[in-house]
């Protein structure tokens, strides 16, 4: 019997397809939040993100780990650690606190955190969301920004929407509708975008951008609200109203953070 001679061609494009879907197979964040009511505790869990946390998720092949802080003024305290996770795949993120659990220089290196007695915790509480990247950002970028890192300005925002499908509408204003592209084109320095999966603020959207300073951040919101393709997206009737709620966290990396 003959093989057909579309067979080959097909299974070629199948095997480049397969391949194409790897290299963007999008990846997925925790961003855990601790938040602590003074500098004890924040001092605690430095101590523990830096000596013992960051180094064993390291040892088990994960790269690009955040830890940032809120740049306080006078109508914010800096009473917040975050710390971004990337994960290759959700078994990767399910195996992380069975790995910690047995990892013996971790459990050494953070005694003090992790054997802490009821009364003096290192921490009020942990908050923690899911995340999965956009399609036109499917993987993280760690911020190239150089500069004093008590100087630069990593905001994280938050986009909520009043229902599934006008959150829907939002995310894809940000891919198909190019805003992704024109944070790029002016050079926000994105890490990520990403849709919230898993989270106490739903449904909701996320990413974070970086500047070297608060001025540089201040002038690239202006080009980017003063530029035309932006009053065109912004302008487009099908994208109108699909946001009730924006926050915004003007934060700053660590010294032990990987950027």
């Amino acid at each position: 019997m003959k093989t057909k001679p579309f067979l080959p061609i097909l299974i070629f494009l199948l095997t480049i397809s397969a391949i194409s879907g790897q290299t963007t197979k999008k990846e997925f964040y925790e961003l855990k939040t601790y938040t602590v009511k003074n500098e004890n505790q924040e001092k605690r869990v430095d101590a523990y993100l830096e000596k013992a946390y960051l180094p064993a998720l390291k040892r088990m092949g994960l790269e690009n780990i955040g830890v940032f802080k809120i740049r306080q003024d006078k109508f914010q305290m800096s009473n917040k650690i975050y710390v971004l996770i990337p994960f290759n795949s959700l078994a990767e993120f399910e195996r992380m606190e069975a790995m910690l659990s047995v990892d013996k220089t971790h459990m050494t290196a953070g005694k003090d955190y992790l054997n802490a007695s009821y009364d003096n915790p290192p921490y009020e509480r942990i908050n923690s969301v899911l995340l999965r990247a956009f399609p036109d950002m499917p993987k993280m970028k760690p911020t190239n920004v150089e500069g004093p890192r008590s100087e630069r300005v990593y905001e994280l925002r938050s986009y909520e929407s009043p229902t599934e499908a006008i959150y829907k509408n939002k995310v894809a204003m940000f891919n198909e509708g190019g805003e992704v592209t024109l944070f790029e084109d002016l050079g926000f320095n994105a890490v990520f975008y990403a849709e919230v999966i898993s989270g106490d603020r739903m449904p909701n959207l996320m990413y974070m951008t970086t500047f070297p300073n608060m001025e540089k951040r201040n002038a690239l919101w202006k080009d980017f609200v003063d530029s035309p393709k932006w009053k065109e997206i912004s302008g487009m009737e099908k994208y109108q109203n699909n946001v009730n709620k924006l926050d915004s966290f003007l934060l700053y990396p660590t010294e032990y953070s990987d950027y």
